[in-house]
């Protein structure tokens, strides 16, 4: 490459890095303006942060829409780790023809779009009583074939000779599985624990459906609750969405190096 092109290539590289982190960068600016700076646009961060605070909390539950939003994206994740690993172990390491069929009635499930079960999923989980429950918002989406599919890649790289090592040695099939296939595979569970944690904390239409008291409030159904008025405080709303974005941030760049690892392997399994 020659130096005017690398010169070039860098250039567009930055301007390229602008444009995705101004987004951030205004929504932060917003945060600490008044509603109707925002609405003008101003771009310089202001000294309005903790009238927005004080607004924002006399306004909504905060801290309870956190708590419930932490609480079910967190349990979600363990438990959808678990299940889909353990599907996705089982499809590749105990592999037959049938099996194969069955993933691929799986992976066609992708192609479903949620609003056709949306209703009935409703209506199902109304008659067993799960409204406003943890197990009703976390039930729908503790399996999913994105990440069954995931984990049968990453299985197939894993050796088989240490399986039957393992059975020689007398370690049954759940013990294979807890202590010899999930310490190889950090790298697609931080990739899987990245993608399902943010899934989950993002989630919004189901739990508008399944949630139907304010006891069990989240973060995204805060935010949808701050724009739902004649008057929208876009301070306040600025300030709610920079704390419903912080934590999936913070997620992603502390496993930005496993999610790419673990994305890269899954692929070339």
């Amino acid at each position: 490459m020659t130096k005017g092109r690398r010169i070039g290539s860098y250039i567009f590289l930055i301007i390229a890095s602008i444009f995705s982190a101004f987004p951030l960068y205004w929504m932060l600016a917003s945060a600490t303006n008044k509603s109707t700076d925002v609405i003008a646009g101003k771009l310089i961060p202001g000294t309005y942060l903790l009238e927005n605070w004080a607004n924002l909390i006399k306004a909504q539950k905060v801290g309870l829409a956190m708590w419930n939003s932490f609480r079910y994206s967190i349990l979600m994740t363990v438990i959808s780790l678990f299940v889909c690993s353990l599907a996705g172990y089982g499809f590749e390491i105990y592999h037959t023809k049938g099996k194969d069929r069955v993933m691929a009635v799986v992976l066609l499930a992708m192609m479903v779009p949620f609003a056709a079960t949306m209703i009935p999923l409703f209506q199902m989980f109304s008659s067993a009583g799960l409204l406003n429950t943890a197990a009703g918002f976390i039930l729908p989406t503790i399996s999913t074939p994105f990440l069954i599919m995931m984990f049968r890649q990453s299985a197939r790289s894993f050796p088989h000779e240490m399986i039957d090592a393992a059975r020689v040695d007398g370690l049954n099939e759940f013990q294979i599985f807890l202590q010899m296939f999930f310490p190889t595979m950090k790298s697609t569970y931080a990739a899987a624990m990245t993608i399902t944690f943010m899934n989950a904390w993002n989630s919004y239409l189901w739990p508008k459906i399944i949630m139907t008291n304010g006891k069990s409030l989240t973060m995204p159904m805060l935010i949808a609750n701050l724009k739902a008025g004649y008057v929208t405080d876009y301070g306040s709303l600025m300030l709610g969405v920079t704390l419903c974005s912080l934590p999936t941030i913070i997620v992603f760049f502390l496993l930005q190096k496993n999610f790419a690892n673990g994305i890269t392997g899954a692929v070339k399994g």
